[in-house]
């Protein structure tokens, strides 16, 4: 792969090096530079990994098992340093290069601007994509601190390159009131798991992304991201979502803003490894489950 991926390092628990005859390709995208207030995310993809070792493979809510599906973990992207712009295109690169393996794609972040390129990629196979954001904020500036690639204009810039322009962003709590006004106006706010199964009943067979801002959560039960913002979710939340979820088609995923090093106890690596864990499931499944 010509040094596409730096494969040093751990795995993803039950991966394989080897993308032959896998369903899923998983990398990870060590990169923070555009964070604005706490940086650390560069460390996320390396903690998940380390982590999902302590996970059971086995999902009782999905009653699916890892060691039932056949996933990839291809390592980490080779990143310039510096500007955005050059590491979007490298995830671009990526991505393109997972999907070509024939693989659906669960990124590992790294802060939020990273999932354009991967939006990018998934866009240009499924042109209908429709992208589904669980974020804490609405990411939805035109620039931010002079840059169009930060990580406050991550949905922003997966707008520029998602032809259907089809955007769910579920429970946003954070962001200015030109941004609000432009979530009620578009009707793209979903407020809950319910509501998200009703808004997704017309796209029944249509292709979905799902980007997961761990800041979606809680502080008090993922206090290691960047942008803590108070009033979250919980596991129960997700696990709602992930129930809505398997009634779809899921063709590739990103889990972004883990930055360990700011929570000691660790609590905040594992429940992305099991947020992780629960993407592989749905992505490495043959059909989605009935209604």
């Amino acid at each position: 792969m010509k040094k596409l991926f730096d494969t040093d390092g751990k795995i993803f628990m039950g991966a394989q090096r080897n993308p032959n005859n896998c369903r899923v390709g998983l990398f990870g995208v060590p990169y923070d530079g555009t964070t604005s207030f706490r940086p650390g995310t560069r460390f996320g993809p390396a903690a998940i990994r380390e982590v999902s070792q302590g996970l059971e493979s086995y999902c009782p809510q999905l009653d699916r098992d890892l060691d039932d599906i056949a996933f990839a973990d291809l390592g980490a992207v080779e990143i310039p340093f510096g500007a955005p712009q050059p590491v979007v295109d490298a995830v671009l690169n990526a991505t393109q290069t997972v999907l070509a393996l024939g693989l659906k794609p669960l990124m590992l972040g790294g802060e939020h601007s990273i999932s354009s390129g991967a939006v990018a990629a998934v866009a240009a196979k499924h042109p209908d994509l429709v992208l589904l954001q669980l974020d804490a904020h609405a990411d939805l500036r035109e620039t931010w601190l002079g840059a169009r690639h930060s990580h406050a204009c991550a949905m922003r810039r997966c707008l520029d390159v998602l032809p259907s322009g089809d955007l769910l962003q579920l429970s946003i709590r954070s962001g200015t009131r030109e941004e609000f006004l432009e979530l009620r106006r578009s009707g793209r706010l979903i407020t809950n798991a319910q509501t998200l199964e009703t808004a997704l009943i017309p796209w029944q067979d249509r292709p979905l992304y799902l980007t997961v801002d761990l800041d979606w959560f809680d502080p008090s039960v993922l206090p290691g991201t960047g942008t803590p913002e108070p009033g979250g979710y919980d596991w129960h939340d997700f696990a709602d979502v992930v129930d809505v979820l398997k009634r779809h088609r899921l063709v590739g995923a990103d889990v972004v803003e883990l930055a360990p090093q700011l929570d000691s106890s660790g609590v905040s690596s594992v429940l992305a490894a099991k947020v992780c864990r629960s993407l592989l499931l749905l992505l490495g499944s043959d059909q989605p489950d009935a209604q």
